[in-house]
């Protein structure tokens, strides 16, 4: 019987009592291994490399360097893991950024243990995940189009759009669509444009604040 694969996680987060729990947390769960920890973005930086870590759990409000600009620092070295910001900050700049910088989630840290175990599961599965009521701060934060643009897209801009609000692959979204892998791509393209977004995570937290009351 082949053991569970286990997701490779570092924590960074300038308290460690709040390291320590999640830690605890974390491990009790058969597919998820803590292999670090930093206290500040800087050292956060040092230890990629060297842990390969799949997922980077991330507070915000550091000394030294914050979790926005370590996701700006980890971005520009092609750090290809995820990476969720966890922290007590729901200020629309705050979102904004991080999202515009591609992370792959923005969890608050009054959420229930259970929800966060389950959220980070699903970010390292693919899809965008973000705390409870924080829908419209980032639909706001973002400075979405407004709600007729829906109408203007086509049957099949939709579907790859409902597709990536899912956190789905290029790759996937051809197969569930049956169209090749190339015209996914240009369907993302188109629509990032007709929309004025300017990564998938955007096109993703737009669809889930519009799509979802269009139909």
């Amino acid at each position: 019987m082949n053991p569970t694969p286990r997701h490779r996680i570092l924590l960074v987060d300038d308290h460690p009592m709040m390291r320590h729990g999640i830690r605890q947390m974390l491990e009790l769960e058969d597919d998820f291994e803590i292999v670090g920890e930093a206290s500040h973005g800087e050292e956060a930086l040092t230890l990629i490399e060297p842990l390969r870590p799949d997922l980077v759990l991330l507070d915000n409000n550091m000394p030294q360097m914050n979790g926005i600009e370590t996701l700006r620092q980890l971005r520009a070295m092609h750090y290809s893991g995820k990476v969720l910001l966890f922290t007590v900050s729901d200020a629309e700049d705050d979102i904004r950024d991080a999202l515009r910088l591609d992370a792959d989630g923005y969890l608050l840290k009054d959420m229930e243990p259970e929800l966060l175990v389950q959220y980070i599961r699903d970010a390292l599965h693919g899809a965008l995940v973000i705390s409870p009521g924080l829908t419209q701060v980032m639909a706001q934060a973002l400075r979405s189009p407004p709600r007729q643009a829906v109408v203007e897209l086509t049957e099949r801009e939709r579907q790859v759009l409902k597709t990536i609000a899912s956190g789905f692959s290029n790759k996937v979204i051809g197969h569930k669509l049956g169209i090749t892998e190339g015209t996914v791509k240009v369907h993302v393209k188109n629509l990032l444009h007709k929309l004025g977004l300017r990564s998938r995570v955007e096109a993703a937290v737009w669809a889930m604040e519009h799509l979802r009351s269009a139909g």
